[in-house]
């Protein structure tokens, strides 16, 4: 969801705040791993969910997009041509060769950890592995420009050009999913600003050092177009394509972007 800020500055942290943050993200990565090593060919989205949620208590955390605005599940599964915020449910079956996209938060000591990223149970097509390859990619060459003294747009500028760069090297024609993209963060999920994955440079508010974004594109084998299912959550391709969605929580420092949600 976006949000839009006539702010000139986006907010910055302090160092301690900082390292709050990635106390949550910390969590967060854990969890993000844990489902990786969950997911089989025969496993439930369900299954997922509740690997998340336990490792998320079991570190005294909270998971966050439990009961955000009605969602149900501790963590987004989107599998295929689900873009974003799939439903976790007993229905929804691994198979080989399924691309599932994990998004996950926790709130630790008050402070909100938020990370995605995608993978395959089992062997991917050739072009889905490239899509996934890609998108992390672009996620990480998009980050760099989360420095002090950059405008808010000139990450989303990044991050489209990262996409064009990343359609040469991976060999594969790349859909930036229209409508969604990244957002400011702290102690709630969603803080102003919104981040577009694609844009001109220098608009938008400034980075100063201590601002925090979660970064987040989300890229397809083919249309930017998409649609909402009846649930009022489960986003997928509207021509059926496969997507993949990367994030990182991203602090700006006078030393270089401060990835918050590492994945050790």
């Amino acid at each position: 969801m976006g949000f839009r800020s006539k702010k000139r500055a986006i907010a910055a942290k302090t160092p301690g705040e900082l390292d709050a943050m990635q106390a949550a993200g910390e969590i967060v990565g854990r969890a993000l791993q844990a489902v990786r090593a969950a997911a089989a060919p025969g496993v439930t989205t369900l299954e997922l969910d509740e690997v998340a949620e336990t490792t998320i208590r079991e570190a005294g955390a909270v998971p966050t997009f439990k009961g955000y605005q009605g969602f149900p599940g501790s963590i987004c599964t989107s599998v295929n041509d689900v873009i974003v915020h799939g439903i976790p449910d007993a229905d929804t079956v691994l198979a080989p060769g399924d691309l599932v996209s994990i998004d996950c938060g926790a709130t630790f000591e008050g402070w909100v950890g938020d990370s995605a990223w995608s993978f395959g149970v089992g062997e991917l097509a050739e072009d889905v592995e490239a899509l996934n390859r890609a998108t992390e990619w672009v996620l990480m060459q998009g980050l760099k420009a989360m420095v002090p003294g950059n405008r808010l747009t000139d990450v989303s500028h990044a991050l489209e050009a990262a996409t064009r760069k990343a359609e040469q090297k991976f060999g594969v024609a790349l859909g930036i999913v229209d409508g969604y993209g990244g957002h400011g963060i702290g102690r709630t999920m969603h803080e102003d600003p919104y981040l577009a994955n694609e844009g001109r440079p220098g608009r938008g508010p400034l980075i100063q050092e201590g601002s925090v974004l979660a970064i987040e594109p989300m890229l397809t084998l083919g249309t930017e177009d998409s649609a909402v299912l009846d649930d009022d959550w489960t986003v997928v391709t509207l021509d059926g394509s496969v997507a993949a969605h990367w994030e990182h929580t991203v602090a700006a420092t006078s030393g270089g972007p401060r990835i918050l949600t590492p994945r050790s």
